[in-house]
């Protein structure tokens, strides 16, 4: 059984009012705001009993308005970067806002995490909805979406749906930042990580997918055994993993699969995430740079953290071999799940939070 509470926030720059909704199980406990539909805290135990919140995130609501690199939002309508901000549907070029050298992210100048969601109480949760225009950001059709967090013991499910009046791209994720040590902890380099991906996207110097879907054996991308995170961001070139695990592939079924697990020894925290979507954007925060001030009065530096977002390929819309392998990346409607479970392990038992 999951307590769930909800309150109201004072943000006198918001045109509205932001609540807060607190889920609260035995063992873990949720925050979340209307504003962006951001994780603003997740607070759980380690072996030891002590309990860290373990997103990264900030103290006052209105750095919430900003949030540059998207602490905990969910993102849209298209997470993930588009090639040159433009796209093609039936015979119609639709041209993005450029944010991120040459290429549209993350929904645009102002994606789903900049707008306040409109909130009612669920079973064990709550539900978030929002509404976007045809034309807003550049999209087409008129889209509504929703996501439904949950809790029940340890299992925090996020849902999302999405319905639109023409066809138009959808892709949406949440981009919480994850140190199982606890947030303000300066790097991840200890943590353990495990994805169950056979291939990887490669991607060009602004970080779009080559068109190449690339097997992970006998790479440095191969995190089918789990791998320690400081010796391999020491090996891998350039500045850390941003990069699209495929999950599976066509003729298998869409189904909810355990994806990535990642563990903390000296907490004995674990992470683990499944999924019904094809894709998992792994990201090792390399873009952050200690100018942020967090929760805390503290600085999340480079390698401070890491994402585990859940999504369709990157760049979809616009990739012939992606377009040939993913026959569905225009949609109508869209309902995945995220599961992440969190374990304390104490004495060789494994204990949910």
């Amino acid at each position: 059984m999951c307590e769930v509470k909800r309150e109201a926030l004072s943000l006198e720059s918001a045109q509205r009012s932001v609540e807060k909704w607190t889920l609260r199980s035995q063992s873990v406990s949720v925050e979340i705001i209307s504003l962006g539909a951001v994780i603003t805290s997740i607070k759980t135990l380690d072996r030891s009993g002590h309990t860290a919140d373990i997103v990264l995130g900030f103290d006052d609501l209105g750095s919430y308005l900003t949030n540059p690199r998207y602490f905990g939002a969910v993102v849209g309508r298209v997470a993930n970067r588009i090639a040159k901000g433009q796209f093609v549907i039936e015979g119609k070029v639709y041209k993005l806002a450029i944010n991120n050298g040459p290429n549209a992210l993350h929904g645009g100048l102002k994606g789903f995490d900049k707008y306040v969601w409109t909130c009612e109480a669920v079973e064990n949760g709550v539900r978030l909805s929002h509404s976007s225009a045809e034309g807003d950001e550049g999209y087409p059709g008129n889209l509504k979406v929703s996501v439904t967090y949950t809790l029940e013991e340890n299992i925090l499910t996020v849902q999302y749906s999405a319905q639109t009046d023409q066809t138009t791209p959808v892709n949406l994720t949440n981009h919480s930042y994850f140190n199982l040590a606890g947030q303000g902890t300066p790097d991840i380099y200890d943590h353990e990580v495990t994805i169950s991906a056979e291939a990887y996207l490669p991607v060009d110097d602004t970080m779009i997918p080559t068109g190449e879907i690339r097997p992970v054996e006998n790479s440095l991308f191969d995190l089918r055994k789990p791998v320690l995170l400081g010796p391999r961001l020491k090996e891998l070139p350039g500045p850390g993993f941003d990069h699209n695990f495929c999950l599976w592939v066509p003729g298998q079924p869409k189904l909810e699969r355990k994806c990535a697990r990642v563990v903390h020894p000296g907490t004995g925290r674990v992470l683990e995430v499944s999924t019904t979507q094809p894709g998992v954007q792994f990201y090792t925060s390399n873009f952050l740079d200690g100018s942020l001030g967090g929760k805390g009065g503290t600085s999340y530096p480079k390698h401070s953290a890491f994402c585990l977002e859940t999504q369709n390929w990157p760049d979809a819309v616009n990739q012939v071999m992606i377009k040939a392998k993913l026959q569905y990346f225009l949609v109508d409607s869209v309902n995945v799940c995220f599961q992440g479970i969190l374990e304390n392990q104490r004495q060789g038992e494994t204990l949910y939070m």
